[in-house]
């Protein structure tokens, strides 16, 4: 991976072993230590804050929040965990196009939790139930520029309270120090590989405000806010 050359104004076109196929013992600790850097880095914060934010203490009805590209199912086990500590009422589905990795999630799972495990293109699931809240994290830069305004469109038809999209901030200073880090740390090759290309992978504010107004938002309808460490997180409030 020539690092040394790459322009972090720009995103960068380089391709993550994750998104080929893979047999799923290779995959299940690739997307453990994943996890673990969602741990270590404080990954889950900006989600939790913002369903902090939008999420009722009290509701007639369970509030249904559906995680897109949900991979290993951290994200969701600790939003689970989370609204348990706060006596919210949650029903949630995870949703992965890699049927691998949805059953990863669900070995992973206690079999006391409730959360439901989906197979399937997001672009062709229905939800049988109303959906209340989409989230993803670490998904977006996955995608090409115009599957993700269609995602983006796809979201705002799909989520009656709003939603939220966790993904890495491009910069260089995260770059490298995730290639020392995951390799001192021993992650999984695959980890040691793609943690810095999604960082060169990922969009940069200025990106996400072209796309948003592409997908026909209006600036002030979304929120674009950065967090510690090397996270960019664009946010959607409908009420």
């Amino acid at each position: 991976m020539p690092s040394d050359s790459l322009d972090f104004a720009r995103r960068a076109q380089l391709t993550e072993i994750i998104d080929e196929p893979c047999l799923r013992d290779e995959l299940r600790p690739c997307l453990r230590d994943v996890a673990r850097l969602n741990r270590w880095f404080l990954g889950y914060r900006p989600t939790l804050d913002w369903l902090a934010s939008v999420t009722p203490a009290a509701s007639a009805q369970p509030v249904h929040i559906l995680d897109v590209g949900c991979g290993y199912g951290d994200g969701l086990r600790r939003i689970e965990r989370w609204a348990h500590a706060r006596s919210i009422e949650v029903e949630l589905t995870g949703i992965d196009i890699n049927p691998d990795a949805i059953a990863i999630a669900a070995e992973a799972t206690p079999s006391t939790s409730r959360i439901r495990w989906i197979a399937a293109d997001v672009f062709a699931y229905q939800s049988a139930e109303p959906v209340d809240i989409v989230v993803s994290a670490l998904f977006t830069h996955h995608l090409a520029e115009n599957d993700l305004i269609r995602f983006l469109q796809w979201m705002e038809q799909s989520a009656a309270r709003g939603w939220f999209i966790n993904d890495l901030s491009r910069a260089a200073v995260p770059y490298h120090l995730l290639r020392v880090f995951s390799r001192v740390a021993r992650l999984h090759p695959y980890v040691q590989h793609d943690g810095p290309v999604s960082i060169a992978r990922a969009f940069a504010a200025a990106d996400w405000g072209r796309m948003c107004a592409e997908a026909g938002f209006d600036e002030r309808a979304v929120t674009i806010e950065g967090y510690w460490p090397a996270r960019l997180c664009v946010a959607r409030n409908k009420r």
